[in-house]
């Protein structure tokens, strides 16, 4: 594909690198026209954006990284050094589950910091980050990472990707499924549900919740067709490894599902009251 956009010298733009800065910058100029129709201050919504972006770069290098040791052994600096030991400008390996995670926390810390409603700034930015996750999925398609397993018999819906790329120096001359394009798809449909299902919005959280659910499982089932290391490989069920990531997405559909009933129980009662 394309991993590579702009070269000069040692300095380099990427596919994914311009995705992730395209998917920042739309989510902030959305959230920021959400916050208006919800009275919320913009500025507020600057802020918070600020530590959402900084957050989900550390967590989603912070758990590359963790599972990804044996790749820095002897040159520990590359985890957080932009100038990389081989010359490359750039820090290249993120895992994006980190990141959400971790932009969860901090916006959570934050907010409760300026007392403000974390489920309303919840509402007001999820459909956003939904948009950033089809945008940066492209980026990871060009890129050539987060690749899926070698087809079985639909080599019609599946991809080889050129042998300087990752996906094609793994596995040269061999399809694979291209889950970033799948993965890019469920943002996208996650976020129309979301602004369809704002109209029947009951208790801050709603939309959020949904959100947390959604995303769950299309990234669980999505994870069943990609490639991963076997460092990130927690336990095996049979002929099949659940990833840490998957491990994470069934997290996150429990708790969205507990939260997502205890906010309709709440809100039926103050409807019965």
């Amino acid at each position: 594909m394309y991993p590579v956009l702009v070269k000069i010298g040692s300095f380099q733009i990427t596919s994914y690198g311009l995705a992730l800065a395209l998917s920042f910058l739309f989510g902030i100029y959305f959230s920021i026209y959400r916050a208006k129709k919800k009275n919320i201050e913009p500025n507020q919504i600057m802020d918070l954006s600020v530590i959402i972006i900084i957050s989900a770069i550390v967590g989603s290098r912070l758990l590359y990284v963790l599972f990804h040791l044996d790749e820095f052994r002897g040159h520990w600096l590359d985890t957080i050094n932009p100038f990389q030991s081989n010359g490359q400008i750039g820090i290249a390996g993120l895992t994006m589950l980190g990141g959400v995670v971790l932009s969860f926390v901090f916006g959570l810390i934050y907010l409760r910091m300026k007392k403000l409603n974390f489920l309303k700034f919840a509402d007001t930015v999820i459909p956003a980050v939904a948009f950033g996750i089809f945008l940066t999925r492209i980026g990871c398609f060009l890129n050539g990472c987060c690749y899926g397993l070698p087809c079985e018999g639909h080599s019609h819906f599946c991809v080889i990707f050129p042998p300087e790329g990752v996906a094609g120096s793994m596995f040269p001359g061999v399809p694979l499924i291209p889950t970033q394009l799948y993965s890019s798809a469920y943002g996208l449909v996650i976020m129309a549900i979301l602004l369809i299902s704002e109209r029947w919005q009951k208790f801050d959280g709603y939309l959020f919740y949904i959100f947390v659910v959604l995303y769950g499982i299309a990234r669980f089932i999505i994870d069943m067709f990609r490639y991963y290391e076997d460092s990130m490989i927690i336990f095996t069920l049979g002929e099949k490894g659940i990833s840490l990531n998957q491990g994470i997405s069934l997290l996150f559909v429990l708790l969205g599902l507990v939260l997502f009933v205890k906010g309709l129980v709440a809100a039926g009662k103050k409807i019965a009251t």
